[in-house]
């Protein structure tokens, strides 16, 4: 980096200060993490410990070790920590792999109102870009999650988060690139000039086809080429290199107008109540290693499940109602064979293998469990319905699921949810701890596993990030032993 943009005590201002790229600029340079409530402070430790749990459960899965292997072959060694592997890469190319972890298994955070993964995105822009450095110590670390947790949605919310997904966009891969810049940008010590630079490249980079779905491991790569991108904008940034200047607000060519075309984005969302709304406090946390909208269906045969055992004999149809972006993002008929990612995001499968087992966690989404006999049987009788009635709510009613189990002798039985329960209740604390726990047991040791508690939800008090990195760097279990 070039150390005259951190240390020299010159600023330069974005150059319209008054737009909304300005004024977030602005915004970015001057946060500082006093000026953080206490509350969003200890969210964003949730969301980052939630995170590594993922990239533990993730960085030895079949699909994580082709990239790992392929990336390394032609990128070469490097540097800097690759999580689980006791191996190192580039700082980019870290990035990129370290996310593709986090969400290499459906675990990982979500934010409602504008679907993206934040840890994927932010922690490993921010780990890669403070190895980088050098001499980061926690309480920075802290500030500079926040300020890409901060930004990621505000992007999202812009685009009218979750349309993104109903026009075939991976709406996180999208609007991604930029809260991976302005945390990596963050940390870097950007003033506002170079953090209109850092946002510009990034929303030159970002793309993301939501048709990977189906089948493909690229789905898991996708906010890792976002973390990438963001982390690359923000160092060029730093380097003198320059991007598009006001990117959110041009007419031709800027962010907001190529990814909105034909649905009127909302550029005010952009710095809309930066500093009294925090939207960290909005990212949940999953309970199911799926796509977010496939969790109410979840919530509501498992309720059904709890208040009386089903058997699968017994059913005749499973009919669920969703909204249009979970409808198109969640269900279409299933062909046999089918991958682990077209088994997370698709509803019938969940659902079918939710009655089977009673549970959805990491074994029910495993390749041997995907393709058994029972599960297959079952899928036929479960039809999901595009409801028009939950999207004429907007934001209120998107998350609505009504889910009615016919049985074999007539009756029926039915739940309606407003909204899944991760968004209504979410997880807590000790959650957070019981999850990371939960889904790290077996992958690595109760030592280890303590440890990375403690030192991540101690972040903002650690000198350095040493003690950190080096509990994530030794290698791993597989989740599938």
């Amino acid at each position: 980096m070039n150390p005259a943009i951190r240390w020299s005590g010159v600023t330069e201002p974005a150059t319209d200060p008054s737009g909304p790229t300005g004024r977030l600029c602005a915004w970015l340079q001057d946060l500082r993490l006093e000026d953080i409530p206490e509350a969003t402070r200890e969210r964003a430790k949730d969301i980052l410990l939630d995170g590594l749990g993922c990239a533990l459960v993730g960085a030895q899965l079949p699909w994580s070790r082709i990239a790992v292997e392929t990336s390394l072959r032609f990128e070469g060694k490097g540097d800097r920590t690759i999580i689980g592997w006791g191996r190192t890469a580039p700082a980019t190319t870290a990035a990129l792999l370290n996310s593709t972890f986090i969400q290499g298994f459906e675990l990982d955070d979500f934010h409602p109102r504008a679907p993206l993964h934040s840890a994927s995105l932010v922690f490993p822009a921010l780990l890669a870009c403070a190895e980088e450095r050098g001499g980061v110590t926690g309480a920075e670390f802290v500030l500079a999650a926040v300020a890409g947790f901060e930004v990621g949605p505000r992007v999202g919310l812009a685009l009218h988060g979750m349309e993104m997904l109903s026009r075939g966009w991976h709406s996180g891969a999208v609007f991604g690139t930029h809260p991976a810049a302005a945390a990596a940008g963050k940390l870097l010590g950007l003033d506002a000039a170079r953090f209109e630079d850092a946002l510009g490249m990034a929303g030159t980079q970002s793309a993301g086809l939501m048709a990977a779905q189906f089948e493909a491991m690229c789905k898991r790569m996708h906010h890792g080429f976002a973390a990438r991108n963001g982390l690359y904008s923000a160092l060029m940034a730093a380097g003198g290199y320059t991007g598009i200047k006001r990117v959110f607000e041009r007419d031709y060519g800027g962010f907001l107008s190529v990814f909105g075309e034909g649905h009127n984005p909302l550029p005010a969302e952009i710095d809309a109540e930066l500093g009294t709304r925090w939207e960290t406090n909005s990212i949940t946390l999953k309970s199911y290693p799926a796509m977010g909208g496939v969790h109410a269906p979840l919530d509501g045969i498992l309720q059904l499940l709890a208040e009386r055992p089903i058997a699968a004999a017994d059913v005749a149809r499973v009919d669920i109602d969703v909204s249009h972006a979970i409808y198109h993002h969640g269900f279409w008929e299933l062909e046999r064979p089918i991958t682990t990612i077209a088994a997370q995001m698709n509803i019938g499968y969940a659902v079918a293998v939710a009655i089977l087992d009673g549970r959805a966690m990491v074994a029910q989404f495993a390749p041997d469990r995907i393709d058994r006999d029972d599960v297959w049987a079952l899928i036929p009788k479960i039809h999901v319905r595009h409801n028009e009635d939950y999207d004429k709510g907007g934001r209120a009613t998107r998350f609505h699921m009504h889910m009615a189990v016919t049985m074999t002798d007539g009756s029926v039985r039915d739940v309606f949810l407003p909204v899944t329960k991760v968004v209504s209740d979410p997880l807590d604390r000790a959650a957070t701890i019981a999850k990371f726990k939960v889904i790290t047991d077996g992958i690595i040791g109760g030592n280890r596993q303590d440890a990375i508690i403690e030192t991540t939800l101690g972040l903002d008090a650690l000198p350095d990030l040493i003690g950190l990195t080096g509990l994530l760097a030794p290698v791993v279990n597989s989740a599938f032993a």
